[in-house]
């Protein structure tokens, strides 16, 4: 597949988005510190709270760190535009008289991508020199994730040609396009389809809306993709692909994709039966610190995650691991998201045994070998309140593929004594009382 337009597209680009605004994510410098930290340059006290959740970064480091498709056990559940339909019987390809319009859910890593780019490489005459698929992403950097894909599926198609309409892909005016895909972000695409006119939107066959939950969460982008939808042909294919879908995405969805076919996958549900909850009592940072060392010097730890509130504390508590002996990597929400993949990988790969993170950077990441789950500091909301998703979903990585898990909370304070009962009572779960002075108390909670 040529690739004359994805080069220029990136040759533009590197300057534009050095650092990369499209992320909103600062471009630090990561080194390793005296202590062999893996760590950013700057600490600065900041709250995961406040911390603005980026999801097109968290997409995008979830598409960078996972090699294999997700394992999967539940059940797809279909939603036919027509009760009345014979699609509830079909048997075959054949007979679902394709293509139908889709809209589709699914956690990353199930393949959705694949899916989509399967669709319109099905669909382009390459002897048609014109484009006749367009694929909208959020972000320039997602554009360039999905490229990628379906460059390597097209291949055996060399004469398949693929354009990138992102922001810095500068074309002369009055020029048409002769490549069959277009990718780009919202803003690009409608300037290069109405303003521009360097593609026929009522020639286009497939169009597909990716990551449509990050999509509404970008100011502006919601608006730009109806208004493109608008401009295609009533026969033109429409897909719209989500990870997540609240009432917001659904919204939007009905709006993108008339008369759909629905796809849901469920995200795997996690559980806290097979992990035990233990908290510990604390007076100050340091007690924590040293019911942490206790810890490890009583029980075996395999790999641990442990969660901090600050990235200030983070940093302290990893350094001060290091000085123990322990290996030691440290996730801070400064680094660019290749930076935070590096990490992760090395972790996964059980280079460093510790992963020390606030709760935004960690955020979606699964990595399989983690036994062990510390709240440094417990997860509470914007107010104050229990964070009780943000609990489950941080202990939930230890109890998974059959295995029992481990989690302690620290409890330093009346107020974080109080978070801790009202996450009881929650989950309805008692959490144990564990003192880490006695040894062999804490080497009971490991059989």
């Amino acid at each position: 597949m040529a690739t004359d337009s994805w080069a220029l597209a990136v040759d533009e680009q590197e300057a534009a988005v050095k650092s990369m605004t499209n992320l909103q994510i600062k471009e630090e410098k990561v080194k390793a510190d005296t202590n062999g930290i893996i760590k950013t340059s700057t600490t600065a006290e900041k709250t995961d709270e406040e911390e603005k959740e980026d999801r097109a970064a968290q997409s995008l480091l979830n598409k960078l760190i996972r090699s294999n498709l997700v394992d999967n056990t539940n059940q797809v559940e279909v939603l036919q535009r027509d009760p009345n339909s014979p699609l509830y019987s079909v048997k075959s390809f054949e007979e679902l008289r394709l293509p139908q319009n889709l809209i589709a859910q699914s956690q990353s890593g199930t393949g959705k991508t694949a899916a989509f780019v399967l669709a319109m490489l099905s669909r382009v005459e390459p002897a048609d020199r014109y484009p006749q698929c367009l694929c909208l992403s959020p972000t320039y950097e997602l554009a360039l994730q999905t490229g990628n894909v379906i460059e390597q599926m097209g291949k055996f198609y060399p004469e398949l040609k693929l354009a990138y309409a992102v922001r810095g892909n500068k074309l002369e005016r009055g020029q048409k396009i002769s490549e069959q895909i277009v990718i780009g972000t919202p803003g690009t695409v409608l300037d290069w389809c109405s303003k521009l006119k360097f593609i026929d939107p009522k020639k286009i066959k497939v169009f597909v809306l990716d990551e449509a939950d990050v999509m509404i969460a970008t100011q502006g982008h919601q608006d730009q993709s109806i208004r493109i939808q608008r401009m295609l042909p009533r026969n033109c294919q429409m897909l719209l692909f989500s990870a997540t879908f609240e009432d917001s995405v659904w919204k939007f969805a009905q709006k993108v994709v008339p008369d759909p076919n629905v796809i849901k996958l469920k995200r795997e549900e996690e559980t806290l039966d097979t992990i035990k909850q233990y908290y510990v009592l604390c007076s100050s940072r340091d007690e924590k610190f040293q019911a942490l060392c206790n810890l490890y010097g009583a029980i075996t730890i395999a790999q641990a995650m442990i969660f901090c509130h600050t990235r200030k504390t983070a940093s302290w508590l990893a350094a001060e691991l290091s000085k123990e002996g322990h290996q030691v990597a440290l996730l801070s929400g400064e680094m660019m998201v290749e930076q935070r993949a590096a990490v992760i990988e090395r972790f996964r790969e059980g280079k460093e045994k510790v992963l020390v993170t606030t709760n935004v950077c960690a955020r979606g990441i699964d990595v399989e070998q983690v036994s062990v789950v510390i709240n440094f500091d417990l997860p509470v909301d914007k107010d104050g309140n229990p964070d009780n998703e943000t609990y489950l979903h941080r202990i939930g990585r230890t109890g998974r593929f059959g295995k029992r898990g481990l989690a302690v909370n620290m409890v330093d304070s009346k107020h974080s004594m109080n978070i801790l009962n009202r996450i009881q009572e929650h989950f309805n779960k008692k959490i144990e009382r564990l003192d880490t002075d006695d040894l062999d108390e804490i080497e009971k909670i490991a059989n």
